[in-house]
């Protein structure tokens, strides 16, 4: 009887254990190091969007040439 009754009782001690608080979450910073990277690809996605602007209006001024 004793053998039947210890195996629920471990799984019922052993379920009955607290979790832990969650950890605050804290903001990443980045690095100085990273900071000019950043700024460098940042400002490279802007001069993109400038150039295919830039292309767009060309591509256009070629085919408004070549219809007339």
């Amino acid at each position: 009887m004793k053998g039947f009754l210890i195996p629920p009782l471990a799984l019922l001690l052993s379920a009955c254990n607290p979790t832990p608080p969650p950890q605050p979450k804290t903001e990443d910073k980045p690095t100085p190091v990273f900071d000019t990277q950043i700024q460098s690809v940042r400002k490279a996605q802007a001069v993109e969007a400038q150039v295919m602007d830039a292309a767009d209006a060309q591509r256009k001024q070629i085919d408004n040439a070549t219809q007339q």
